[in-house]
């Protein structure tokens, strides 16, 4: 009766499985899940060009789709690279790959090893820095970030390793010094994400009426960044939105 349809219905669900795919493996925003299950084709192409073209054209996407489809084939790579030259290059392009799936304890112990040879390299003690508060090592974590600073004319000044640094101080129960970071970041970086946390320290603080001014402020903010940089972070949006309706 629709030949058109019975050709094209699996390639639909197809498109949709990827979609939906991408959407959980990028941290994209759960609202578009709704749009590609219950509007197909459209949702589908809507989604394909406002989140996944723009990956194809920054050169994201093949390397995001390989590593979901052969998560180990990184770390295989690197591990025999390292086996052939055991240099810190490669190791620490091994602890990286080791990193990506999560495998912190290995990467932590090679990023360790090349900081105990080069020992005054701020960019390996970052890193090291990094991949301790990913693993919920919180204390080590801020000792690492703490001797970064100490080298002569190097600071921090990625958003990213400052809220890092800062849920790491709230962690281990420095919530005075978290919350000047937290405001500091929010006053020089516009970070949506450090508005998000930020509100979460408030709300656990009991202070609702400042934490719902912070999970507010991320929506009035989003504006201020460019439009690429938008996609990455309207997930802060979407979360202050759902800590929003428990206020």
């Amino acid at each position: 009766m629709f030949p058109f349809w019975s050709d094209y219905y699996y390639l639909v669900i197809i498109l949709q499985i990827i979609c939906v795919v991408h959407v959980l493996k990028s941290g994209r925003s759960r609202e578009w899940l709704f749009f590609i299950l219950f509007i197909p084709v459209i949702g589908v192409v809507v989604y394909f060009i406002r989140e996944i073209l723009p990956d194809i054209t920054n050169g994201s996407f093949g390397e995001n789709l390989l590593r979901t489809l052969w998560p180990n084939g990184r770390i295989q790579e690197w591990e025999k690279k390292v086996r052939i030259s055991d240099t810190v290059t490669n190791k620490m392009q091994l602890a990286d790959a080791y990193a990506q799936q999560k495998q912190y304890d290995k990467a932590i112990a090679l990023t360790l090893e090349c900081a105990n040879t080069f020992t005054k390299d701020p960019g390996i003690i970052l890193q090291l820095a990094r991949l301790q508060f990913l693993n919920g090592q919180y204390a080590a974590s801020i000792v690492s970030f703490d001797k970064v600073n100490t080298f002569k004319g190097v600071r921090m000044s990625k958003a990213e390793d400052e809220l890092m640094y800062t849920r790491a101080l709230e962690q281990t129960m420095e919530t005075g010094r978290a919350e000047e970071e937290y405001q500091k970041i929010i006053r020089v970086h516009h970070s949506l994400e450090a508005m998000y946390y930020y509100g979460l320290l408030l709300k656990k603080q009991g202070r609702t009426g400042e934490a719902r001014a912070q999970f507010e402020k991320t929506g009035q903010e989003i504006d201020l960044h460019p439009r690429y940089v938008r996609r990455t972070i309207r997930k802060w949006v979407w979360l202050s939105k759902k800590e929003l309706a428990t206020l």
